[in-house]
């Protein structure tokens, strides 16, 4: 079963939370036999109720017209892609539209081998894999639901039905938001709706909340237009909502010269670059905080699906993988869409963690307003979706495997991202310095966070701490290994007074995870002028301290 009621402690107010129990798979499957053909033609508009499932005994979503920017409220429906909706209609000649005749694309056939459902590895598709086949007229031959005709032509912004068909059950499969009028739209990936979402939600000038470390490029993409990150202050669990709410409690318009924010961004599972998930009760708490000083939330969570196993220490035995797909869904930290009664959340979900980033796909899910408003932007901008990305993630999800064969391989990603951290954690124990690095093994995602105690460093007492921070950097990268500072992802862009540097397992092979850690763990003694006899402490007792958590060949780990 997927985290799906409205949450204990949750401010209602009158509203009803009496939501049905999760849609499984075969539910879904089974509505489907029922459900009316796919909408036909090319660019045909189209909206995630047309797969739901019966919403009864839900609330329907507040509305946000209190935050939504200036640009977002004067966004008016794209003419031309509105004429799309007679495309359909029997008999219609077409003289309208400026949509090039697919008789002069010149892509016949697409062929993409993919892995049979529980042969996942790269061996195993090499010689097994399944051959998927798209067709420039397949659906006008009978054999498939989409074929290139359509998917190389222009589309809506929200995307192709045949997709956001199986994106919307995902959704209701996994998260069954409890308010009614939820929706999905396509999107290009998570960087571009983040970029449409401050566009809708901000003004120049405003504050925006997220961690007090934070992903980058999340707060570069506000920079530009005029917004400013505030930090919120974090532990092994991520963001405090005591500290956000202490933020918004004490917010003085005047001296900040802006009013209080209304915008959360959180990275709630596997943060980066913390490594950082947020628990359950957590989780509830940062919706309560939200609810009191009326926050809208966007919860991006490429990691979601990475969530490992329980880390038990090194040289113990595995914990056995789910048993089955409920088994799978039911060990997954719930997300705050799951428990999201007001339409507060927009979740950010993407392909390019569990699929490929080059696909350069993923949708979001928000209540029918803000997804209307959302297509207005993306109409405007990116247009639709790359129609070959969603012809192959079509191929893959739809065609081959299923919804059952995508949790199949969720699971997979699972156990391979465990074995991943184990390899990473391993190396640490063994080659870190304990008297001056120490960790919390992360529970999601693909990002180790190690924190470096600078106050040891035999100059501490007259070097700035960036300045020690800056010689680790270097002498890393002059003993072959690539990690990334600490203070480069500090939300308000000042040093902080601990030091931490970021490292990933997400693509290196073994040996490498265990050399590079080895390497930095020479650099650490290096600079720090140990004799190479310090202790190393196991991971049970190499915690984060203080407030934020109290020639040769290169070697990445960035």
């Amino acid at each position: 079963m997927a985290h799906s009621t409205a949450e204990p402690g949750i401010t209602k107010g009158s509203r009803v939370t009496n939501v049905p129990c999760t849609p499984n798979i075969a539910s879904v499957m089974a509505r489907r036999v029922k459900a009316p053909k796919l909408p036909p033609g090319l660019a045909p508009p189209t909206h995630s109720d047309m797969f739901k499932g019966l919403q009864t005994g839900k609330p329907k979503a507040k509305r946000w017209d209190h935050i939504l920017s200036h640009e977002s409220t004067i966004r008016q429906a794209a003419r031309l892609k509105s004429a799309a909706k007679y495309l359909g209609n029997p008999g219609l000649i077409s003289l309208g539209g400026g949509l090039p005749s697919s008789e002069y694309f010149p892509i016949e056939r697409l062929d993409i081998k993919v892995p049979r459902v529980g042969l996942f590895s790269e061996q195993q598709t090499l010689e097994d894999g399944i051959i998927a086949s798209a067709g420039k007229h397949d659906i006008a031959q009978g054999k498939s639901a989409y074929d290139l005709h359509v998917a190389l032509n222009y589309g809506q912004g929200i995307g192709s039905p045949q997709v956001l068909r199986f994106v919307t059950e995902h959704t209701e499969i996994v998260h069954n938001p409890p308010y009614q009028d939820w929706r999905c739209a396509m999107t290009i990936g998570s960087t571009s709706s983040l970029d449409m979402a401050f566009r809708m939600f901000t003004q120049p000038g405003d504050y925006m909340l997220t961690e007090e470390y934070a992903f980058s490029t999340a707060c570069e993409t506000g920079h530009a237009m005029g917004v400013r990150p505030i930090g919120v202050k974090m532990d092994e669990q991520g963001l405090l909502p005591e500290s956000m709410d202490e933020i918004l409690s004490c917010w003085d318009v005047k001296a900040r010269n802006a009013k209080k924010p209304v915008v959360l961004y959180t990275v709630p599972s596997g943060q980066n670059p913390t490594g950082a998930t947020q628990g359950l009760q957590r989780r509830r708490s940062i919706y309560r905080v939200a609810q009191k000083h009326d926050v809208f939330i966007l919860e991006d969570e490429p990691y979601y699906f990475l969530q490992m196993q329980p880390y038990t220490g090194a040289n113990t035995p595995a914990i056995p993988p789910p048993a089955s797909h409920e088994a799978f869904l039911k060990s997954l930290v719930p997300s705050l869409l799951s428990m999201d009664v007001d339409g507060r959340v927009m979740r950010l979900d993407s392909f390019s963690k569990v699929i490929a980033p080059g696909a350069r796909l993923g949708w979001i899910t928000a209540s029918e307003q803000i997804i209307e408003r959302y297509t207005r932007h993306s109409d405007y901008s990116t247009q639709n979706p790359s129609g070959i990305s969603q012809m192959v993630i079509y191929k893959l999800l739809e065609e081959s495997w299923g919804h059952a064969g995508y949790l199949d391989w969720l699971i997979n990603l699972r156990l391979e991202y465990t074995k991943r951290r184990g390899l990473i954690l391993d190396a640490c124990e063994k080659y870190l310095p304990g008297d001056v690095a120490s960790w919390n093994p992360p529970m999601a995602g693909m990002f180790h966070w190690i924190q470096v105690k600078w106050e040891k460093h035999p100059e501490a007492a007259t070097k700035p701490m960036l300045d020690i921070e800056d010689q680790i950097f270097h002498t890393a990268i002059e003993s072959g290994v690539l990690v990334i500072r600490g203070s480069w992802f500090r939300t308000e862009g000042d040093a902080g007074s601990q030091m931490f540097f970021r490292t990933t397992f997400a693509s290196a092979t073994s040996e490498h995870i265990s050399e590079a850690i080895k390497r930095f763990g020479n650099a650490l003694r290096g600079v720090f002028k140990l004799d190479g006899k310090s202790s190393v402490l196991t991971t049970t007792d190499n915690k984060l301290e203080g407030s934020a958590f109290d020639g040769e060949e290169r070697v990445p780990l960035a």
